[in-house]
């Protein structure tokens, strides 16, 4: 069963473009988009992925998923992960640290027992029982004051609907690999997750809630180097960052405007 008709005619609304508007960017008659949605015709395969495009979901969710009653594919309650962890000869489950060298075969090692027995492990007994957790070693300078070398300590997050907008997090990802930044959670408008830099050198992204495979709270840091009160600059505050994201947003309709 397919529901495009009504998952156009919701997603079309929810985004508050016209039957116009939307036939201007297919390049088609406003006629065709309302017999879309009425389900007496069906687009061709290039318009359909146009259509997905503009509307910021896939052509898989958009043709097969009941988006008006069920919300967006990605904001669903998810298969768990079945995490490998290490235990010390106490039973206390010890945090495996992936450090700069490993992050890049954590990617595809992450599920393999063999692999992830070779990390390093350590514990830290003022961390709460009730979580796991996993350490990652920064790489580059998006985090600033957070040096290159600096180990984040994060606690695994079940489901990424449940991802804090404005938080920290180490992020899993097919396309990005491994990576750290303030998250902004727009799974359930758009499917999507806002990544930002707290160096603000670096633009914000986003990525498609599907390609995140783990996801970690950061918690604690681990640094070898010590804050110096004369190098202190003005934090991003969550306005700030809110506004950087609300850009990034309209930067890319009036790019899929001109398409």
């Amino acid at each position: 069963m397919s529901f495009l008709a009504s998952n156009l005619r919701f997603l079309r609304k929810q985004k508050d473009i016209t039957q116009t508007q939307l036939a201007d960017q297919l390049s088609v008659q406003r006629t065709m988009i309302s017999a879309y949605e009425d389900g007496r015709s069906e687009p061709k395969i290039g318009t359909l992925k146009k259509i997905s495009e503009i509307l910021e979901v896939s052509v898989e969710e958009l043709l097969f998923h009941d988006i008006e009653s069920q919300g967006r594919k990605a904001a669903q309650k998810r298969n768990l992960n079945i995490l490998t962890i290490a235990v010390d000869e106490e039973d206390r489950e010890n945090i495996l640290l992936v450090g700069q060298k490993a992050s890049a075969g954590y990617l595809n090692g992450f599920a393999d027992r063999e692999y992830m027995q070779g990390l390093q492990q350590f514990h830290i007994p003022t961390l709460s029982k009730n979580a796991t957790y996993r350490a990652f070693e920064l790489a580059g300078d998006s985090m600033l004051p957070l040096i290159p070398g600096t180990i984040v300590i994060g606690s695994y997050v079940d489901q990424l609907r449940d991802i804090k907008s404005g938080k920290t997090y180490i992020l899993v990802t097919q396309t990005e690999g491994v990576v750290y930044k303030r998250v902004f959670n727009y799974i359930a408008d758009n499917g999507k997750l806002y990544l930002v830099s707290d160096n603000e050198h670096y633009k914000p992204y986003d990525v498609p809630a599907e390609d995140v495979l783990e996801a970690w709270e950061a918690k604690a840091f681990i640094s070898t180097d010590f804050p110096n009160p004369g190098d202190k600059k003005k934090p991003l505050s969550l306005e700030d960052l809110g506004d950087m994201i609300q850009d990034i947003q309209e930067d890319l309709k009036r790019l899929k405007a001109r398409d």
